[in-house]
């Protein structure tokens, strides 16, 4: 497995508090996780360094994004001579970098459903949303769709539509046809109710959705294995199959969003997170993770699907480049060659036994969840109440960039932590990211 080397970092350019002004007077209002925000100016695998030579450990991989790590030099290595070759064209041409790299993500999703056998490849996962959407309503002829609350899966009209929560979505005119139902959200199940028949109950609620809102004809239902954004919230093993069902009967096409589920996070078993439920989806959305931090995404489905779009035209002038397809097929060429989807589970594993350390030792630690190296930490008040903590969250974060460790966070009351680093990293930077975790809440609580 390719490993960082230690190298002193030279940056010459402005200072964090120059470019932060500079931003702010010429850009579009953005957001920071930090009081103040860290410049990056280098990154190396799990690593990144700022303009004054500190080095973190990058434990969100640049928002769930950096799959195989910063700067990879295969990855380089490769876009760097596509580069010098053709930068850009389109699929009005021919250039065979689109179809070798199609075909080695379609022997990929076939592994979750052997019917999966067409690919479009888009700028980012909410482009891929869209042309879902469009897909959905091509091959159905039914215009419904059915989400799910805590869940995300854009920025755009139809995506934040899909989108089912309130700070990320604005105050405007929504898609219409859109419905949500309640999110299989184990923790906060009520009292007296097991695991499993909380899923059932889910379930059935989004079978009532389907039967109250809608004419009990749907053209999709979208869904992540497990949310994001929404704060890691893993299913239990009969909710999906039971959706599944219930999309399927009311015609509906079941689409896996993996935009942060996939590309092996979960492990070998599951290079694409749904097929941890034996669910066969019918359209599968990417981003992220598939580029390393490249713009691109993609829409996988089966050929019946794919051919609705025959006869009508459709274009993306960036997407499917030959840069893009070569970036992305050198991705999935590293998560092969240095099996990272295996060392996902057998660090992700190993971090997540030790996080569980931290909720028996922590009242504030309510639960820790997820599968490989996708991670959730839900902070309360207190164990009893299950009340949302999110200011402890932002002091956490605090304290760990303060040790040289970046984490994410989530959730719709923001009191969730997402640990989802890269691929690649071991199990003495699993315990780097617990130790600054257990010294941050020593401090703040």
């Amino acid at each position: 497995m390719t490993t960082a080397t230690e190298e002193a970092i030279q940056y010459a350019g402005p200072a964090a508090a120059e470019v932060l002004k500079a931003r702010e007077k010429h850009c579009f209002p953005l957001m920071s996780y930090f009081k103040e925000p860290i410049l990056i100016a280098r990154g190396k695998m799990q690593y990144v360094w700022d303009d004054k030579g500190n080095k973190y450990l990058d434990a969100f991989a640049g928002v769930v994004t950096v799959s195989v790590g910063h700067c990879h030099p295969v990855v380089v290595e490769r876009a760097q001579k596509q580069l010098e070759k053709l930068w850009h064209t389109t699929t009005l041409f021919l250039y065979p970098e689109l179809p070798r790299y199609a075909e080695k993500m379609l022997k990929r999703a076939k592994t979750v459903n052997p019917d999966l056998d067409a690919v479009f490849f888009t700028n980012s996962g909410t482009e891929a949303t869209e042309l879902m959407a469009t897909l959905a309503k091509l091959h159905t002829g039914q215009s419904d769709f059915i989400g799910l609350q805590h869940s995300f899966h854009g920025r755009t009209l139809m995506s934040m539509s899909l989108t089912g929560q309130g700070p990320w979505r604005h105050s405007q005119p929504y898609a219409s046809g859109v419905y949500h139902a309640p999110a299989n959200y184990t923790y906060r199940r009520p009292e007296g109710i097991s695991p499993e028949q909380w899923a059932d109950i889910c379930a059935d609620q989004l079978q009532g959705v389907i039967d109250h809102s809608t004419s009990g004809r749907i053209a999709a239902f979208i869904g992540e294995p497990v949310s994001g954004n929404g704060g890691v919230i893993v299913p239990e093993a009969n909710y999906w199959p039971k959706v599944y069902a219930a999309v399927k009967k009311a015609g509906g096409l079941f689409v896996s969003d993996e935009v942060q589920c996939g590309m092996g996070r979960f492990g070998p078993d599951a290079f694409y997170g749904i097929k941890k439920w034996g669910v066969r989806p019918d359209i599968v959305d990417m981003a992220k993770g598939i580029g390393n931090g490249y713009p691109l995404g993609a829409v996988v489905t089966t050929r019946a699907i794919a051919d609705s779009l025959k006869g009508r035209l459709h274009f993306n002038t960036y997407g499917n480049n030959p840069v893009a397809c070569t970036v992305g097929e050198a991705v999935l060429d590293v998560i092969e060659a240095e099996k990272l989807d295996e060392n996902a589970a057998k660090v992700g594993g190993v971090m997540k036994t030790k996080l569980e350390g931290l909720m028996k030792k922590y009242e504030q630690v309510g639960d820790v969840r997820g599968f490989g190296l996708m991670l959730g930490v839900e902070l309360v008040k207190d164990k009893k109440s299950k009340a949302v903590n999110p200011e402890l969250t932002g002091a956490l974060m605090e304290g760990c960039k303060k040790r040289g460790v970046i984490i994410g966070k989530g959730g719709q009351w923001g009191n969730v932590l997402r640990i989802k680093p890269p691929l690649c990293i071991t199990e003495t930077d699993a315990d780097t990211v617990v130790g600054a975790l257990d010294e941050s809440l020593k401090e703040a609580v």
